[in-house]
């Protein structure tokens, strides 16, 4: 029953109106990303600095930058190929994943371990880096507006209802 205050009849005034799908979500979360992992880093970094040496303090930092390089690509790449191509990005992760792996590997084996570098402090900036961009991400992806329904093609497909057996919304008889 309709309360005088909330009218049955009409749109309410104070109501806001949905919004559309996110338009191009990857460089967002990219930025989200970044900013977590790398406010997670530098305190890190901060706390090896002070509890060890300089040294450790930059094997933070590297460690991090490494996996900020790796996850950014994959977002980059879906920035790029989300706007020609939206269906094909997934497949375009799977093959720069496979590249990344193997291309990090390559350097890191060509380049080898610096004398400067701490290996547990290389590792922990590294693995804290990925724990804050991966929490940063799927709070970013939770919160994007992504259509189910392809909206044009269902408003191109209704008729007016006279075809239907059922009629239209407008006349709820039927056509009776």
């Amino acid at each position: 029953m309709p309360r005088p205050e909330h009218p049955a009849t009409g749109a309410s005034p104070d109501l806001v109106p949905a919004s559309g799908a996110t338009a191009s979500p990857w460089l967002g979360i990219l930025a989200r990303s970044a900013a977590a992992s790398g406010g997670a880093a530098l305190v890190l970094a901060v706390a090896a600095l002070l509890a060890t040496s300089p040294a450790a303090g930059l094997s933070v930092l590297s460690g991090a930058a490494l996996v900020m390089v790796f996850f950014g690509i994959s977002l980059l790449i879906g920035h790029f190929a989300g706007k020609t191509n939206p269906s094909g990005a997934l497949g375009l992760f799977i093959v720069t994943y496979a590249i990344k792996v193997v291309g990090f590997a390559a350097v890191l084996f060509l380049v080898g371990t610096p004398d400067w570098l701490d290996r547990t402090w290389f590792f922990t900036g590294a693995l804290a880096t990925v724990l804050a961009w991966q929490v940063a991400e799927v709070v970013a992806f939770s919160r994007l507006r992504t259509p189910l329904y392809d909206d044009a093609g269902a408003d191109s497909s209704a008729g007016s209802g006279a075809d239907s057996p059922a009629g239209s919304a407008a006349d709820p008889t039927g056509g009776r």
